[in-house]
C-alpha cells in the first residue's frame, strides 16, 4: 500500500476516473517458476483487491479488469474450470472486504455460458454491495469487445424492427447505452502489463480516448506501486481526444 503521503502527491495531479486493466503475464509467472499454471492465476489473484483499494484512495472512481476472454474457452478444460472456480471462490472471500471498503462489484459480459454457480455468485456479490459507492469494481467475464458490440447492435435492432426506434435516432449514445459498460465512464486509462502491446479485445468501444500503459512487469509481480506509476505516466501526457 501507498503511504498517504504518495497518494497526497498523486491527487495533486489528474486522476483518471476510470481505469481499465489488462492483467496478463500469470502463466508467464508460473512457467517461469516451474510452478502449475493455476498457482499463477491464484498469485494474480491475491494481490488485486490491494490495487482496487490503492485506487480507491486515489480517488478513482472505477477500475474494470479483464478476467476472462471469449477467446480464453481454447484453452485447456483444466484451466478453464480451474479459473471459474478461482473466479467464484475469491468473490467469496472477498465479499465482506468489498462492502466494508464500499467498492460496488460488476460483472459484464456474455455471462450465460458461465457455470451456474459462478454466476449466482456473480448475482450475490452485485446485489450486496450496489449501495456502496466509492469506487465501482468491474470483472469482465466471458468478456470480447466484438461481442459486446455485436450484442448491443442487435438489441438496437431489436427496436428498430418493432418500431421503437427510428433507424435516423441511432447514434454514438444510444449505442453506448446498449453496451455491457452502459453504466460506467469511458476508461481514461488503460494498463496492460507483462510488456504486450495489445489490447487483445477488450472495450474496444470505450477505449478509443484512453491513454495505454504498458507496464513490463507480469501481472502476479504488480504491485500499488507499479499503479501509481502508470498514473503517474498519465498525469505526465497531454489527453488531445483526437485534436
Amino acid at each position: 500500500m501507498l503511504a498517504l503521503h504518495e497518494l497526497s502527491a498523486l491527487k495533486e495531479g489528474k486522476i483518471p476516473r476510470h481505469i481499465a486493466i489488462i492483467p496478463d503475464g500469470n502463466r508467464r509467472w508460473a512457467k517461469g517458476r516451474a510452478l502449475k499454471t493455476k498457482e499463477g492465476h491464484e498469485k494474480g489473484a491475491d494481490g488485486l483487491m490491494e490495487i482496487v483499494k490503492t485506487a480507491k484512495g486515489m480517488g478513482v472512481e472505477a477500475i474494470t479488469f479483464y478476467s476472462f476472454s471469449t477467446e480464453n474457452w481454447n484453452r485447456s478444460k483444466e484451466e478453464i474450470e480451474g479459473l471459474m472456480w478461482l473466479i467464484e471462490t475469491y468473490l467469496k472471500s472477498q465479499l465482506e472486504t468489498m462492502k466494508q471498503e464500499g467498492i460496488q462489484f460488476h460483472a459484464i459480459g456474455h455471462l450465460d455460458p458461465l457455470p451456474d454457480s459462478l454466476k449466482s455468485q456473480l448475482r450475490i456479490s452485485s446485489e450486496e454491495t450496489k449501495s456502496s459507492n466509492t469506487i465501482k469494481l468491474t470483472l469482465a467475464l466471458n468478456y470480447g469487445g466484438r461481442d459486446e458490440i455485436t450484442r448491443a447492435l442487435r438489441k438496437i435492432a431489436s427496436q428498430v424492427a418493432s418500431q421503437k426506434i427510428d433507424i435516423h435516432e441511432i447514434d454514438e449514445t444510444m449505442i453506448s447505452n446498449a453496451l455491457d459498460t452502459r453504466f460506467l465512464s469511458d476508461p481514461d486509462l488503460l494498463i496492460r502489463t507483462s510488456g504486450e502491446c495489445r489490447l487483445s479485445n477488450f472495450l474496444l468501444w470505450q477505449l478509443s480516448y484512453a491513454e495505454m500503459v504498458i507496464s513490463p512487469v507480469l501481472w502476479p509481480d504488480f504491485t500499488p506501486r507499479h499503479l501509481a506509476e502508470a498514473v503517474q505516466v498519465f498525469q505526465q501526457r497531454e489527453r488531445r481526444r483526437g485534436g
